[in-house]
């Protein structure tokens, strides 16, 4: 099978030549570079083989042209925060406005995925990150965003019919460049930060939106729970070809997700206390309980979120050997 037949009869519980796999990470040290990000999303490829390839950007990109500023510190799993948001009052709601897509740090990811799509050594189907507009929505405003859906909902409702529209534009163009569809993270839906009732009204009508708009033309939608204390009937009852989240640490099981999905479940390694904590033994052990977990069916074994910097080469060899993947050159 070539690894696009491999996702597909993944995503359609089909029997397949070998189990698929993914691991992704961030690239702190070069990702505010287009040409930076796309070497070493290639190079990490070329290194592991993966049967999908996320293109994983500067999670700022998301959020600089509507105000927020980077901070350069680099958290454990690689990703800089905000250091100041774009909304630090309730007037600063009617600032988030439909952005071009062309002029700002949308169109950087969407150069960065060009040169990944049109270079032929990436033998993947290829999918950007893309953040959902509540998750977004809390990236702007940082801890008064629960504030404000309480006390000025329409005003945040303005800024989501915003960001949605902005979002739409730029997977459409995405696609126009033959990316195979999304890495869709929704870091809303968890009860952490939102009811389910805030989620209903604020979160999962932006969320269908935007992936049956996607599901139209795409081929892999990947739908990633972020966090725990996850609303996982919900983010299940969303379109998608495939479920990510971090099985490992916040449940549901690889087996309890895959009675509640359609298509694909991504997961089994856990990204911190195996792979970046453990021995290639405890990878390989998880690798196949995560395939007795699901018959090796409808199974993409990859991490719960990304792989923190600094995790060993052997453990990230030895889960893709576990499946019979092959290792390439040295990063």
């Amino acid at each position: 099978m070539t690894k696009h037949e491999r996702i597909q009869a993944a995503i359609a519980r089909r029997p397949v030549d070998r189990v698929p796999y993914a691991v992704w990470c961030h690239f702190p040290e070069v990702d505010r570079s287009t040409a930076g990000l796309a070497q070493a999303t290639l190079r990490f490829h070329q290194r592991y083989g993966s049967d999908f390839l996320k293109v994983t950007p500067a999670a700022g990109y998301a959020v600089a042209d509507w105000g927020c500023v980077e901070s350069d510190t680099v958290l454990p799993d690689g990703h800089r925060p905000c250091a100041s948001h774009a909304v630090n009052a309730a007037a600063d709601w009617k600032k988030i406005k439909p952005l071009d897509i062309t002029t700002t740090a949308y169109g950087q990811h969407l150069e960065s995925i060009v040169r990944v799509v049109v270079d032929r050594r990436a033998d993947a189907p290829v999918v950007p990150t893309m953040f959902s507009p509540l998750s977004l929505a809390r990236k702007l405003s940082g801890d008064r965003l629960n504030q404000d859906l309480r006390e000025r909902p329409e005003a945040v409702v303005a800024a989501l019919e915003a960001i949605t529209d902005t979002l739409i534009r730029f997977l459409t163009l995405c696609l126009d460049e033959e990316a195979a569809g999304i890495f869709y993270s929704i870091q809303a839906a968890s009860r952490r930060f939102h009811t389910a009732g805030e989620y209903a009204r604020f979160g999962e009508p932006y969320d269908r939106r935007i992936l049956e708009v996607t599901m139209a033309r795409a081929r892999l939608v990947i739908v990633h729970a972020h966090g725990d204390e996850l609303m996982f009937d919900q983010l299940s009852a969303l379109p998608g070809h495939a479920w990510n989240w971090d099985d490992r640490s916040a449940g549901p099981s690889l087996r309890g997700g895959k009675a509640k999905v359609t298509g694909a479940v991504i997961g089994g390694a856990n990204q911190s206390a195996t792979l970046h904590d453990g021995t290639p033994e405890d990878v390989r052990a998880e690798v196949m309980d995560a395939v007795d977990q699901t018959d090796g069916i409808g199974l993409i074994v990859g991490p719960g979120c990304v792989l923190p910097p600094g995790v060993p080469d052997e453990n990230v060899t030895a889960l893709v050997r576990a499946l019979g993947g092959t290792v390439g050159m040295d990063l």
